[in-house]
Order: C-alpha cells, then structure tokens, then sequence
C-alpha cells in the first residue's frame, strides 16, 4: 500500500483517486472548488442541474463505457441522434453529412470534393505522427486552396485561438474531426450520448465509490504546495494542513506547476510556463423557444465573434431550452474585463442573428462562467514540448487535458489518463 495524494478533482482525479483506491492504495484527494467535478461540475439554472461546460459522449469513447460498468451506472448512457449547423454568410444551414455540403452554395463542386475527400480521409487515420509538425491551416489550404479556409475554418480559428490561429496541430485538429465522424449511426446520420443527469451522475458515483473504499475527499482544499525532501515526494500542504504522502498525481492546470511543485527542476518548471492556455467566458441561457433544430453550430461569419452555439437541449432533454455560448480568449483580451450582463446581452444578440424569432422576452435565466486555463494551445511538434508525466521528483506525476495530446479535452480521455497514471504508481 502506498499513500497517494491526488490534486484535482476533475473526473482525471476523480478516475485516478479512484483506480488508485481499487490496486489498494491509501488515498487523499483535494479540491479547490467547493465541490468535485472540475468543468464536467454541475451548477443549478433556474430548477435545472446542468454542466458548467457542455459535455457529450462518442462512440470511440471507450474508457467511458468501461468505468460506468464498473460503477454499476452503465444503464444511464443515453444516445440520441444529432445534427450540426453552419452559419455562414448571415444564413443557417444544415451540415456535417454529404448532401449538406453538396446543398452549401459557398463552395464550387471540385471545393467539395477536396474538402470531403480531405474529411473522409481524416475520419480514417488512426496515426497522425506524420503530420505532426504541420499547422492546421497549412494543412486544410493545401488540401482544399484558401477560398475553403477562408469559408469554413477561418473565423472558427480566429475566435477561438486569437494570435495563435496559424499556428494549430493538424494532429490536434484531425483527431478531433476522427472523433465526432466515428461518433455516427449512418453516414447519414450523426448520434451522441449522455448521461440520465448529466455529467454529475458519473461525478456522483465516482465519489461515492471512492469514499466506501476509504478514500478521503478535501473539498474547498486547494493544494498550496507538494512537499519533498531528497528529491523525494514526502506529502502535500493543502488547506493549512501538511498530508503525508509517498506519491502525488496533479491533475491541475499546467500553468499553477510552477507555483505548487517549485523544487521541479528549472528546465522542467520552464516547460511547463511555455505551455499557453485559451481562457473562455462560457455563457449558457435558458430559453422558451429553440434557437435550431441542431446540437451545435459552427459559426463563420464576421458579424459574430464566437465560434459557434451549442443547442445543449437538443441532446439532453431539459424543461425549456438551454444554449452554451462559448467566448474563447487571452485573459488579457479587453473583453475578458466585461461583466455578466455584457455577455449574456452580447450572448442574446448572438442567438438573435441565428433566429431572429428569438426575443429577449424568451430569456428564462442564464449564467456566466469562466475558466482561465479552457484550452491549451497545440502547436505543431506540441508532443515534443511537453514534459515527462513522471517528474524528476521521485514518487510525483503531473497531468493536465494538455497532455491528452493529440486527442482533445473529454471525459473518456480524463478517465483513461487518471486511469493509467494510477496504475503506474505500482
């Protein structure tokens, strides 16, 4: 038996205390927050429990599947057939199937062609180590000439990684596209899951589970500092208190590193502030219409300075409809200074353009969010630049969604790599 400290209780910490719990480990898990769950964490709209940031499950999303039946929940999983929307050129259309883009009257017929054949492609890859070291936009310009950029990819990039558009993985990118085209019943026809309750349900039972194992939970107990001595791990400070511990798993942001393991090698604490983060003002609203038929829309269009909306409603079923309006940005940006209403009226105008059947008499409730660390930048060779997940200290691994690299932020990856790293404490 060892005595594991986990930092984080996002489900990556949720998933390691837990795996660690099962191998016969003593566990210890801190939070910051007042509750666990991390961005997969509920909050109450109106009488709704819903994510702060949306969530959803894929076909391919394997270690998912597996922990739910191993936490008896497996019979919560829902699947629901969904659809996606593209905004562009102050119209909504229907996307993301074959006759959708043969309909869109943007692209000339050989556009389509490349584009599909370059989307077909990607769905089928399975090894993107050879396009490593190629930008994203680089990538689609040579497959599809710049007029396809320009159409579908370029606001999408720009609204969402700023300065940093022309410089995106195509390894990053193009796992995210295999992702969503494997998650589909049809060629036809896309379908993704949820859980009955939300994300909470399996926040809920890996919680539970961890406590009938004799785990402890420290919630409102954010970790100050891993504590070592001889190049060794010897606990954590966390909440005013010092723990014991003979291993430590971090599963917090890569950019509090510096200040939470300062006795990391110089060389290593600099890999880890290179390491650049997207903040993101999610606004969610509650409304008494639909905005549109589909899950999400991706929106290219300059008259907007989002990426797209999320019609959360049309994958799980709520009382009314809720919409997550996600604002991608450097916390440095001007616009991260605005206040709640700012964004929930910039929000309403968003949606208003998308249907303008929509009134400010149809909003219920909403609520603003912010997360300062959403999503790392990956740069080409991005893999490269990460550092080792077992650190030159003895006994500590360090872990966040960066390192999920090529793969995305998602829960199934959360599981898997809270998993694994679990399993290598021996």
């Amino acid at each position: 038996m060892t005595r594991v400290s986990v930092i984080g209780a996002g489900v990556m910490g949720l998933a390691a205390a837990h795996r660690a719990l099962t191998l016969g480990h003593d566990v210890d898990l801190f939070e910051a927050a007042p509750e666990a769950g991390g961005m997969a964490a509920h909050f109450r709209l109106g009488d709704i429990s819903i994510e702060r940031f949306y969530h959803f499950i894929c076909k391919t999303d394997y270690p998912t599947f597996g922990l739910l039946d191993e936490l008896g929940i497996g019979d919560t999983l829902r699947w629901v057939p969904t659809s996606m929307g593209q905004f562009n050129h102050g119209r909504l259309y229907r996307w993301g199937e074959p006759f959708a883009l043969l309909r869109f009257p943007w692209l000339s017929l050989a556009d389509k062609f490349r584009y599909g054949l370059m989307m077909g492609l990607a769905m089928r890859r399975t090894d993107w180590s050879r396009l490593e070291h190629i930008d994203a936009r680089s990538w689609i310009q040579r497959w599809c000439g710049p007029h396809v950029y320009d159409t579908l990819w370029r606001k999408l990039f720009d609204c969402k990684f700023y300065e940093h558009a022309g410089e995106i993985s195509t390894a990053w990118i193009g796992t995210r596209i295999r992702r969503i085209g494997k998650s589909r019943k049809s060629l036809m026809q896309e379908e993704l899951g949820y859980l009955e309750g939300g994300s909470e349900t399996l926040v809920h039972a890996l919680c539970g589970e961890i406590t009938r194992l004799g785990g402890r939970i420290h919630l409102a107990a954010g970790a100050g500092r891993v504590l070592t001595d001889g190049g060794r791990v010897i606990g954590v400070r966390a909440g005013g208190q010092d723990f014991a511990a003979e291993a430590v798993i971090s599963t917090v942001p890569t950019p509090l590193i510096p200040r939470l393991c300062p006795d990391l090698p110089e060389q290593a604490l600099q890999m880890y502030r290179d390491i650049i983060n997207i903040g993101v003002v999610c606004v969610v609203l509650r409304l008494k219409r639909s905005v549109t038929p589909h899950f999400w829309v991706n929106v290219n269009d300059d008259a907007f300075d989002i990426p797209g909306i999320i019609e959360f409603s049309n994958l799980r079923r709520v009382a009314d409809t809720v919409v997550y309006v996600p604002y991608y940005m450097p916390v440095t940006h001007p616009r991260w200074g605005w206040a709640a209403e700012q964004f929930v009226a910039d929000a309403m105008a968003c949606v208003r353009r998308v249907n303008p059947a929509v009134a400010d008499a149809d909003l219920i409730t909403s609520h603003v969010g912010r997360l300062t660390h959403a999503q790392p930048i990956c740069t080409p060779g991005f893999a490269e630049k990460l550092p080792p997940v077992q650190t030159a200290i003895a006994g500590l691994q360090i872990a966040d969604t960066c390192f999920y690299y090529p793969e995305d932020r998602g829960i199934a990856e959360s599981i898997r790599f809270g998993r694994m790293m679990a399993e290598r404490l021996g």
